[in-house]
């Protein structure tokens, strides 16, 4: 009972005839809430809650998309991106550079510094910009953000995900060592299936030099990082593996003379010239510099607002999820609302029970950075009040039915995990522990990314299933260290294929009924690398 939802929504998603996300996910919740009422018997005041909860929980993952749209949208319209494509060909009009520079190492970049699903929403809708086909960099854009999520969001997954595990500092700095040295090995792999998705074989092995050049730039950075650090390894990373990409690139090393033959260009979205060539800018020598910068601004001014209010040492992320003061409303049955000074939103008592939730609004990326990095980017391009409410209308609309979607996902979450121990989702973790005995080192990174595909998230993964995986590892006499990291491996590779992910990637790249294809073309990706991290993890630890 407690697999069977989730077989059911795979089958609906994956079938020839596919059932759109916005009804196959809401169904499937319907269904997991019938579950919890008769077969699990959980009191339906509780059921009535957490779906209630979960409803609030979707507004996390809405809210990134939708500003993730606005942004990109606004690179369309006020012609930026037709700069930033310009001078991307400046630097190499080698597919295999863009897509490495664009795709791998900004993609890390950006993983290190939000999380939050940010990477995908951003550099994949520039990559279709540039005239890659969505569908494709959709599936290439999930693979390769893999790697980095272990550390995303200033290593979120690591210091706070297995905070339900007694773990001292050395013990946490040897658990990210340790998955950092797996993602490092596998790293120099992972990409490659993922380019595998655009690129032919024979382009990959004619430019394989500059390729293992800049995996070699991102992941040596990674591990050193690791070994003495828990929150920075895919920040610092990203960012050297960036610059040496774009050095590597402009001075054409690695990378075959000839012109691989470009794609085709294609408009995100259905955008059409005239939506793209509202605004022109001098292209004079003197000129180039600035309005460079300015057509960039964007993508710098979003990466340089997300350093700087999630770096803790800086203490802006301290301030903006600080939740005191607070005025408080009471909603009668609801539960009891309140809002901080950092406009932190919170419910709790949800429906008289323990459900509470709460979110971040101008820590979570949606205000800031996508809207306020936009509005500005539309006045310093001389826009409108009319350019910004058609930018505002085209985002409603792009995110109407997937809103749905992430509806259906986070209650179908919220329910699977409810009841801690007795969680559809911890029956499922023990019967895959049951049926491994021993062997459970090359099963650990699946119960991880199980963990992803049901909540979207390496962090509650890890929080999901750390304790679990420790208790896993003593009762079997294994390394619990080892076990942890696999499970944080297990979390990042889970990224592939979980649902709100998918249904995230879809929507920014106005992918329609492509779910399902998408699934079926990371699955086996997410497989290998988790299988192959078991083996590696057995032979290294």
């Amino acid at each position: 009972m407690s697999a069977f939802p989730i077989v059911l929504l795979i089958f609906l998603m994956s079938k020839s005839n596919a059932m759109p996300s916005h009804k196959a996910l809401p169904l499937c919740a319907f269904l997991v809430y019938l579950i919890m009422l008769f077969p699990f018997a959980q009191d339906p005041v509780e059921v009535d809650a957490t779906v209630v909860n979960g409803l609030l929980k979707s507004f996390t993952p809405i809210l990134i998309i939708a500003g993730a749209i606005f942004l990109f949208r606004t690179l369309e319209v006020t012609g930026s991106l037709k700069i930033i494509k310009a001078e991307l060909n400046q630097i190499s009009d080698n597919p295999v550079a863009q897509l490495m520079i664009i795709g791998w190492a900004f993609a890390f970049l950006l993983e290190g510094a939000s999380g939050f699903g940010t990477p995908a929403a951003i550099a994949a809708p520039i990559l279709v910009g540039l005239g890659y086909p969505p569908l494709k960099v959709a599936i290439l854009m999930l693979i390769m953000n893999s790697v980095p999520v272990s550390f995303g969001a200033v290593g979120t997954p690591t210091w706070f995900g297995f905070s339900g595990v007694d773990l001292n500092t050395s013990e946490q700095l040897l658990i990210g060592f340790r998955s950092a040295v797996l993602h490092g090995i596998m790293g120099f792999i992972i990409p490659l299936i993922a380019l595998k998705q655009i690129l032919s074989w024979r382009t990959i092995k004619e430019n394989l030099l500059y390729i293992q050049l800049s995996l070699l730039c991102t992941l040596l950075p990674y591990v050193l990082i690791a070994r003495i650090d828990y929150e920075f390894p895919s920040l610092i990373a990203g960012s050297v593996g960036m610059l040496a990409s774009l050095i590597l690139a402009k001075y054409n090393v690695g990378l075959k003379d000839t012109k691989v033959n470009a794609p085709e260009n294609t408009s995100l979205n259905g955008a059409t010239e005239a939506d793209t060539n509202n605004y022109t800018f001098p292209t004079s020598t003197k000129l180039r510099v600035k309005n460079i910068v300015r057509a960039s601004f964007p993508i710098w001014g979003t990466l340089l607002l997300l350093i700087i209010t999630r770096v803790p040492q800086l203490g802006l992320s301290t301030l903006l999820t600080s939740t005191s003061p607070a005025v408080n409303f009471p909603l009668w049955v609801l539960g009891e609302f309140s809002v901080s000074a950092s406009l932190v939103l919170s419910l709790n008592g949800i429906l008289g029970t323990g459900e509470n939730w709460q979110h971040a609004l101008l820590y979570v990326p949606s205000i800031l950075p996508f809207l306020v990095i936009s509005v500005f980017s539309m006045i310093w391009s001389g826009g409108t009040l009319s350019l910004f409410s058609g930018t505002l209308k085209y985002t409603y609309q792009r995110m109407r039915l997937p809103s749905l979607a992430l509806f259906g996902a986070l209650i179908l979450v919220s329910l699977m995990m409810m009841g801690g121990e007795t969680s559809a989702v911890n029956h499922i973790g023990k019967a895959l522990a049951q049926v491994s005995g021993n062997s459970w080192g090359l099963l650990a990174p699946f119960l991880g990314a199980l963990g992803s595909f049901f909540s979207g998230s390496a962090t509650i993964s890890n929080l999901t299933f750390g304790a679990i995986q420790n208790s896993i590892a003593l009762n079997l006499g294994l390394d619990k260290y080892t076990i942890l990291a696999l499970q944080s491996v297990g979390g990042s590779l889970g990224n592939m294929v979980c649902i709100n992910n998918i249904v995230a990637v879809c929507t920014v790249l106005g992918l329609e009924k492509s779910e399902g294809k998408i699934l079926r073309e990371t699955v086996l990706p997410m497989c290998f690398y988790g299988l192959a991290a078991g083996l590696l993890a057995l032979v290294l630890f």
